[in-house]
């Protein structure tokens, strides 16, 4: 009998009318999670009913020991597909003891960006790629010390010998489904071991609770299949694909007949902002693009901007549907798999609807620059750490000016 088999006959045991809240919270990093459980006496109907909390931040990378305190505030429940009816996951942020956001807690600019344009109904679709690994940190099923054969026959494939860890997908895709996760497909992609799942359309601040709380069930479910979830961009070095959360956006005047003239203003906004876009697409400041975005496995090149219909080498592809009826939505290539859908969601409307202009210096030309693109490997991350000092500087500029 496995371990699941054994708790089974638990989870079905009478709560007397309790309640399991799953608190669910991003931690210092912000790349992963963190949880933890507590009993309510009766099932909460609104937000408003569930009690904030609280851990010890000195933990997770988010306080000192001597003031380690940090606060849950709740902010979305979502049914839990792991305890059954009528136990919840609560999706939470951070803030510091004074009640002041977290340094990763980018939803409390998000929310607010989210209001400012909230006429212009921003709907937004990510595309999260990761890959299953072994718990040596292989891919998954990858032969010890060696590799599969090339890319080519894993791409929406089928087959044993094509498709690695289905069946985490599927269970995956089920759990989402049950918690009211807008997920609206899979797919396996071109690495062997690595997949692809999409959330959306979702419009405004909902992108970001969604695809975060995708992100908590696909690693909740990996653990029953014994797999280490991995959101790396480069997860294997040389000739291999990397993983990217491309981002589908449109506002309603581009959803309208004639929007396609609001696309390309919009495109145009954002090639003036390249590299400060560069540097929120990913949580290391825009390091871990580096080893991505070559211009080489289906990716455009850091150092340039570019757009073009149905062009996946470009930074900003327009679909082709697109270009021939003349409105829609476009896909901006660019974000990295392990990015905050919060600060993506949040710089793409401060851009392209609140018409915020200044971009950064990004000298990719420097030898510090050049060392990284060329450290294509997950095991050189540790020492890429790059605070969000210049963002939220931006941030700060741009809030007095509206």
């Amino acid at each position: 009998m496995s371990n699941n088999q054994a708790l089974d006959k638990y989870l079905k045991l009478d709560c007397g009318g309790k309640c399991q809240a799953m608190y669910v919270w991003i931690d210092g990093t912000g790349e992963h999670l963190r949880s933890k459980s507590r009993t309510l006496d009766s099932v909460p109907k609104t937000i408003e009913e569930l009690p904030e909390w609280n851990f010890d931040g000195s933990s997770t990378g988010q306080a000192e020991g001597r003031n380690s305190d940090c606060l849950l505030k709740p902010v979305r429940i979502f049914p839990d597909p792991f305890r059954g009816a009528p136990h919840i996951l609560v999706l939470s942020s951070v803030l510091n003891y004074d009640r002041t956001p977290a340094d990763t807690n980018h939803r409390h600019s998000c929310s607010r960006t989210m209001k400012k344009v909230a006429e212009e109904k921003p709907w937004f679709g990510m595309e999260q790629e990761w890959t299953m690994l072994d718990l040596d940190g292989h891919p998954y099923r990858w032969p010890k010390g060696g590799y599969p054969g090339p890319q080519g026959p894993y791409y929406c494939a089928v087959g044993t010998n094509n498709i690695y860890g289905r069946d985490v997908v599927e269970a995956h895709y089920r759990a989402c489904l049950y918690a009211g996760i807008q997920i609206s497909g899979t797919n396996a992609e071109v690495m062997p071991a690595q997949w692809e799942f999409q959330v959306g359309p979702c419009e405004g601040i909902e992108m970001g609770d969604q695809l975060w709380m995708a992100r908590y069930l696909l690693c909740r479910v990996a653990e029953d299949f014994s797999i280490v979830v991995s959101f790396d961009p480069k997860p294997m070095k040389g000739d291999w694909n990397g993983a990217g959360c491309h981002i589908n956006y449109s506002t309603e005047k581009m959803r309208q007949p004639g929007g396609k003239t609001h696309i390309i203003e919009a495109i145009n906004k954002l090639e003036t902002r390249h590299n400060l876009h560069m540097k929120v697409y990913d949580p290391q400041g825009g390091r871990d693009n580096l080893r991505r975005l070559t211009g080489q496995h289906e990716t455009s090149s850091v150092t340039e901007f570019s757009y073009g219909t149905a062009n996946r080498g470009c930074s900003i592809r327009i679909p082709r549907m697109v270009d021939e009826v003349g409105f829609g939505y476009f896909e901006d290539r660019r974000p990295s798999s392990n990015c905050d859908p919060y600060n993506v969601t949040d710089i793409m409307c401060r851009t392209t609807i609140l018409d915020e202009t200044g971009d950064i210096d990004m000298d990719y030309s420097a030898p510090e620059m050049i060392n990284l693109m060329n450290r294509d490997c997950v095991n050189t991350r540790s020492d890429l750490k790059l605070s969000q000092t210049d963002l939220q500087d931006s941030q700060r500029k741009a809030e007095s000016r509206l």
